[in-house]
């Protein structure tokens, strides 16, 4: 989940990461740092200054290099002047160098500790083969079965060597049969079709097998390019037939594969041995690895939204970023696909299925004030195209807002004055200029105005805050407890350090409500894992949060053999796993989360693919012993809540719009146990008829439940937590 101020070190500098770049960059909460991260610190040490200078004696090359690396820096200009990759599948000798490196560091610094054998070796092999090809379209069984046969315990070994040969092989047996299915998909374009038989094509991937032979391999393609004239055809202001358009997104997307080069493979075949540890430690090639620094020094302008390549090679929104310009036009949506961009109000639509994701996210910034049309294909398989401004996020656009709700009664009979403040981020300002803004001083000073306006009781709206600095997750949590424990965080070598508050005293001393979602991760766990072990308040919102209990580290590996920071970079950057986060209880918040004391109805607990949970190789939940000098602050008990629970359960069966967001609920999970779409054009007319039926009241609903606004509205889905939040206050005053 992203976050627009993490910060890293990369080769001794502290930098502020623009919003814009990657969901995995943007995850990691503000310990992204270099190899000195992986060194234990002294006991109590936790200061910035500690982690550069451990930096600083990482990089040099007297304290930190192995012999190798040593003998590489003598050589290392030398073989980079002489060594050229024009030749496809010829390798630089310094990715054979990056390869053992990469071995190097994951081996003795990655959390889990693992070796690199031949459990890794088979699942990298199945990685590289899914990430090529998902849908089980273009390889054929016997393709599979013989890379098996011949590679399943070889890809360990290779690494170690430096050797990628058998990634090289994989990948043009692929290429080649992408060639293949764009003569079978050419020629399937050229004869008539009858859309009048009752035949379906199966979408649910888990029950497909790679083709037996290649006349299965033209059969399904037949039904595929069926489908895509079917959807084709359902969109509205086309230049192009149904059939023109598919044949020309064939031909660019086998044109993008031939256009994969020697960086692009070395990063496919390092990658899925990263992964195959866990989702979040992967490897940058050079060339990926310099774009990345260069965006760095950009300001980074376009539609403020994370995105990121699925299975079938669609770019999919993960997260609409608050404040973001996508955001503020209110159409685009998290899992919506790209598959068209145009420049301005009139440029040509490209397609953008198939491409790679740089290339589209490329296309998708530009200027501010500029205009960049998207062309949108819905969960529903709805084409839509949305125009959007291009514009910076601004600080003020990120930061916490607030607002006053009256709500229910007191005992006196006058109304409950509950405060709202909407956190969409754990921000810092890191130039290190006294009194900079961060998200604990904007809240603090929040909480002090709604003392002063005599607030009765507080909601915290986490529901888009996917994480952020790790100390200003501490430092805010501090304003609701009175010093202690906020978080535990352990090492490679099992070594656990709490970090603790240590401010006296509180901010706010009166009910809390923390509300969340799945989008919810990382720091903002953090501070509403803390809430519920101290007793502070009561957590509400989806049944968990996405559980995302890891950090990593960002390794560059030029830094590693060079000492000149201006050198010309020859490697690229290895992101890996290093610690992993625990609360004051000792759970972990990893892929469990941080479950609610009383769930909402709401369709983001329900969508695939968005937790940590779903993804492959996530690192289990485990515990460590609880921390010592946490002290239950008394607002909340089984009791309480059970009662609490009961009374939002009878306002939200009484509710008409809790009602219809309960059967979008049952829609969304209805359309997720289809497993075939009808190629009956009868059919699947009115199965898109059905769809379009429901679709005016889904926007209405969604406007109601996530106001897309500058300001905090209530909607249904607020106000239902305003009067729990009444009732919560009420039976705090009452005892």
């Amino acid at each position: 989940m992203p976050h627009p101020e993490s910060t890293f070190t990369i080769r001794g500098s502290a930098r502020s990461l623009p919003e814009g770049l990657d969901a995995e960059n943007q995850a990691d909460i503000g310990t992204i740092i270099s190899t000195a991260a992986m060194r234990a610190p002294p006991a109590g040490n936790t200061n910035r200054l500690y982690w550069e200078n451990a930096m600083n004696r990482c990089t040099d090359p007297r304290r930190s290099l192995s012999l190798l690396s040593i003998v590489t820096l003598c050589i290392l200009n030398l073989v980079v002047a002489v060594t050229t990759a024009d030749d496809f599948g010829t390798v630089a000798a310094a990715d054979r160098i990056a390869a053992k490196k990469v071995v190097e560091l994951i081996q003795s610094q990655h959390l889990l500790r693992q070796a690199i054998d031949d459990t890794i070796s088979q699942r990298a092999l199945e990685r590289m083969i899914k990430s090529l090809d998902p849908s089980k379209s273009y390889f054929l069984k016997a393709d599979v079965t013989e890379f098996e046969s011949k590679y399943k315990f070889q890809l360990d070994d290779d690494l170690k060597a430096g050797n990628f040969a058998v990634a090289f092989e994989v990948f043009k047996r692929y290429r080649d049969r992408v060639d293949q299915v764009t003569a079978i998909v050419d020629q399937w374009l050229d004869v008539p079709h009858d859309f009048t038989v009752d035949e379906a094509i199966i979408t649910d991937r888990n029950l497909v097998d790679y083709p037996a032979d290649e006349a299965e391999l033209r059969e399904r393609w037949r039904q595929r390019v069926k489908y895509n004239i079917l959807v084709f055809r359902g969109e509205s202001q086309m230049k192009l037939s149904p059939e023109e358009r598919l044949r020309k997104r064939t031909h660019a997307i086998a044109k993008r594969w031939h256009q994969f080069d020697n960086d692009d493979v070395v990063e496919l075949f390092i990658s899925s041995i990263t992964t195959s540890f866990d989702p979040h430690t992967s490897y940058m090639s050079k060339t990926t690895f310099t774009n990345f620094l260069i965006q760095l020094r950009l300001q980074l302008e376009g539609i403020g939204a994370t995105l990121s390549a699925d299975d079938d090679g669609y770019i999919v929104v993960r997260q609409v970023v608050t404040g973001g310009a996508a955001y503020k036009q209110g159409e685009l949506k998290v899992e919506d696909r790209i598959v068209g961009v145009a420049q301005g109000d009139t440029g040509e639509m490209i397609d953008a299925v198939g491409m790679k994701q740089d290339d589209v996210v490329q296309m998708i910034r530009g200027k501010a004030g500029t205009v960049v049309r998207l062309s949108i294909l819905k969960p529903n398989d709805e084409v839509k195209e949305i125009r959007i401004v291009r514009e910076r996020i601004e600080l003020e656009d990120q930061a916490a807002k607030s607002t006053i709700f009256e709500e229910g009664q007191k005992p006196d009979g006058t109304p409950w004055r509950i405060g709202v403040i909407q956190l969409p981020s754990f921000y810092a300002d890191e130039s290190g200029a006294a009194g900079g803004r961060s998200s604990t001083t904007d809240v603090d000073r929040l909480l002090k105005e709604f003392n002063r306006q005599n607030v009765d009781a507080l909601v915290l709206d986490l529901r888009k805050n996917g994480g952020g600095s790790l100390r200003e997750a501490i430092d805010l949590s501090g304003l609701f407890i009175d010093y202690g424990p906020i978080v535990q965080v352990k090492n490679p070598f099992n070594q656990v350090q709490v970090h603790r508050d240590e401010r006296r005293g509180k901010s706010w001393d009166k009910p809390l409500v923390v509300l969340t979602s799945k989008f919810s991760a990382s720091a903002s766990e953090i501070l509403a894992g803390a809430i519920k072990d101290w007793g502070a308040g009561i957590v509400v919102g989806d049944s968990t949060t996405h559980g995302k209990g890891t950090v990593q580290s960002l390794v560059d590996l030029n830094s590693v053999f060079f000492r000149n920071e201006s050198a010309q970079p020859q490697f690229g950057a290895l992101k890996l796993t290093i610690q992993q986060f625990y609360r004051p209880n000792g759970d972990s918040t990893q892929k469990r989360g941080v479950e609610s004391d009383i769930v909402l109805p709401s369709l983001t607990d329900h969508i695939d693919n968005i937790a940590e949970s779903d993804l492959d190789f996530a690192i289990e939940y485990d515990r460590v012993s609880a921390a010592r000098d946490v002290r239950d602050q008394g607002r909340t008990n089984s009791r309480l809540i059970q009662e609490l629970s009961e009374r939002s359960q009878q306002r939200i069966a009484a509710s008409d719009d809790f009602a219809k967001e309960l059967k979008r609920i049952e829609n969304y999970l209805a359309a997720k146990k289809e497993t075939s779409i009808p190629l009956n054009e009868e059919k699947f007319l009115a199965r898109k008829r059905e769809i379009d039926a429901e679709k005016e009241d889904e926007q209405v609903l969604e406007q109601q439940v996530n106001s897309t606004g500058n300001e905090i509205e209530k909607t249904f889905y607020l106000e239902e937590v305003l009067r729990i939040t009444s009732d919560y206050a009420l039976a705090l005053s009452t005892g």
